[in-house]
């Protein structure tokens, strides 16, 4: 069950321009198609499509960003613009983020907000086109859920900085062309004061990335080296110190980007099948009949709708132009234990199966990778243990914890 609010006579009209705008775009047959149900000429039309065209397509349009003020290719929008533009994607089984996902919804509101007008001319176009893909160097190997505690180092050598350091966890590093770096720059001052942030060119001399092999056998994620890197100085963004600012900026766009995203092949490639995600994970169980299994898919299938209630009033908030409350990370916190619960039932009820199968069994296959890929659920996007902490001093009104080292110049912190 998908719950919708009902369109305003003002959100009726836009959501009808945007469906017109896709008929005009999209290769032909594509929209008769998905109204007649016909998947074989769905498929055709799927071959005259490619995800690099219409990233370019829809970044000269206006609709890949809405929030983004019209001069810099918005539409200078409101977050109900951006709801629908996401749910009509999905019905037409187009993209709902695009590979650029991090250039788009982070990068580009970080130099809006912060960036100097040469950077939003040099920048803000491409990444919008996807014509330059972007990353996110925020996280390092000691400082993660702490991100204040960076200790990747920029040096000031006349018209450029020097860094030197390590990222690590960074989405799509080995195909970026620029990313987001949060340096320290001064570590005579308290973590937060002493931070800078830059715009890197992935290709600069030092720069090594190194994708991470997970568990499931794909690298989606990369340590990221700086060996005497040089960064010219007007690609600073903001000021000297004010790295903390722009990181925030960067973070909170992030909720907002990230908000009613799933990680799959709709959401960043495109036309792919359109399956109601429960009706996959019934299809994975075998023993539907046996009495224990039914009670459990029976909790399961309650806690999706409470999922799908707590994320329909994040969105009614969004479609009447407010901002959406703790609803995100509470639904964050729950959907990533969730998922992780429903990954090991399906393992114990497909029992061997699930350890070892036959060649070309695809269907075990994906019980074995769902398993392994939600062990990071509770970890990515913010872990669950901070998102935790969140809600009991924004929700319940606790006293955050004790920062002993709020107030130390980050070079007397004892580090590990």
């Amino acid at each position: 069950m998908k719950l919708r609010l009902e369109d305003s006579p003002e959100h009726a009209e836009f959501r009808s321009e945007f469906i017109e705008w896709l008929k005009k775009v999209l290769p032909q047959g594509w929209t008769e198609a998905l109204a007649e149900g016909d998947e074989e000429k769905f498929v055709a039309a799927r071959k005259q499509w490619d995800v690099l065209t219409w990233m370019r397509i829809i970044g000269e349009s206006g609709y890949a960003a809405p929030l983004w003020p019209k001069e810099y290719g918005g539409l200078s929008g409101y977050t109900w613009m951006q709801q629908i533009i996401r749910e009509e994607l999905g019905n037409h089984r187009l993209p709902l983020a695009g590979i650029n996902l991090l250039g788009v919804g982070l990068a580009g509101p970080t130099i809006i907000d912060h960036g100097t007008e040469a950077q939003k001319e040099r920048y803000l176009k491409k990444i919008l086109t996807g014509e330059e893909i972007w990353c996110q160097l925020f996280s390092e190997p000691t400082s993660g859920s702490d991100l204040a505690s960076v200790g990747t180092k920029a040096i000031k050598d006349g018209d450029e900085w020097v860094v030197n350091g390590q990222k690590v966890w960074t989405t799509i590093a080995q195909f970026a062309k620029f990313g987001m770096l949060l340096a320290r720059t001064d570590p005579d001052k308290p973590k937060h004061d002493g931070l800078s942030y830059f715009i890197l060119d992935m290709k600069s001399p030092g720069v090594e990335v190194r994708p991470l092999k997970q568990m499931t056998g794909s690298s989606e994620f990369n340590e990221v080296f700086f060996t005497d890197v040089r960064i010219p100085a007007e690609n600073l963004v903001g000021d000297v110190g004010d790295g903390w600012r722009c990181a925030r900026t960067t973070l909170m766009n992030e909720r907002t980007t990230l908000a009613g995203l799933s990680i799959d092949e709709t959401t960043f490639v495109g036309g792919s099948a359109k399956k109601d995600p429960w009706q996959v994970f019934v299809d994975l169980i075998p023993n539907k009949k046996d009495s224990l299994a039914r009670q459990q898919m029976a909790q399961f299938y309650i806690e999706s709708m409470v999922k799908e209630i707590t994320a329909f009033r994040a969105n009614v908030k969004r479609m009447k132009g407010e901002t959406p409350g703790p609803e995100g990370g509470v639904n964050k916190v729950f959907n990533a234990e969730y998922n992780q619960r429903k990954s090991i039932f399906t393992v114990d009820a497909n029992g061997l199966r699930s350890v070892a199968w036959t060649k070309n069994d695809k269907t075990a296959e994906a019980i074995s990778s769902r398993f392994l890929r939600a062990r990071a659920n509770t970890i990515e996007g913010g872990t669950s243990e901070i998102l935790r902490n969140q809600m009991a001093e924004r929700i319940l009104g606790l006293p955050r914890e004790i920062e002993v080292d709020k107030d130390v110049p980050f070079k007397d912190i004892k580090r590990q």
